[in-house]
């Protein structure tokens, strides 16, 4: 007579799945961070932290060389990005200059000045001069070059700078500039 009556449950429903939803329910919150949870794998002391860090960056080091050496846009420094600095380079790159055997002169002069020979002598004392002169006069020519090409080509582009920058790679040892020349010596027609 005054038992207590528990209500039947109705049946399930079912779901309704509303347009543009998910489809699922909703996980809880200790669900979801169970499964981004990680072991942490940090290093046992200072020392191993400071290696890993290292080899991190020199790794990263080595990849960014790599791109700029290859030309990669993204790893150029900002002085070489650009079409008109890539127009430079190949200029430069296209042409056997002076400057880009300035060392290797200047190795030979000094090699010159050990020796007793008078005559050796007297071409130290005035083939340093001369061979500056030279690589000045050639540095000229090929900044005036390459700012009325860079004007030609890439009238929108800013040009500023771009002479001394083709100068300073002229000087360069060839095997020695970043990035390397994609262009050989000779090719002028595909500047």
């Amino acid at each position: 007579m005054f038992k207590r009556r528990t209500p039947e449950a109705p049946p399930n429903p079912p779901q309704v799945v509303k347009p543009g939803g998910k489809g699922r329910p909703t996980p809880k919150r200790r669900d979801a961070e169970k499964l981004r949870r990680q072991p942490i794998t940090a290093p046992a002391n200072r020392k191993e932290a400071y290696r890993k860090l290292r080899e991190k960056q020199a790794a990263e080091r080595a990849k960014v060389r790599q791109g700029m050496a290859k030309g990669n846009e993204e790893h150029l420094l900002k002085r070489d990005k650009g079409p008109v600095r890539r127009l430079a380079r190949d200029y430069v790159d296209s042409r056997r200059t002076v400057g880009s055997y300035l060392m290797y002169g200047m190795f030979a002069i000094v090699l010159l000045s050990m020796l007793p020979i008078p005559i050796a002598r007297l071409l130290v004392l005035f083939a340093p001069p001369v061979l500056l002169f030279v690589v000045f006069a050639e540095g000229i020519l090929l900044s005036r070059g390459i700012k009325r090409l860079a004007a030609e080509r890439y009238p929108d582009e800013s040009a500023k700078g771009v002479g001394m920058y083709a100068a300073m790679r002229a000087m360069q040892i060839r095997r020695l500039r970043i990035p390397n020349p994609r262009v050989k010596i000779g090719e002028k027609d595909k500047v």
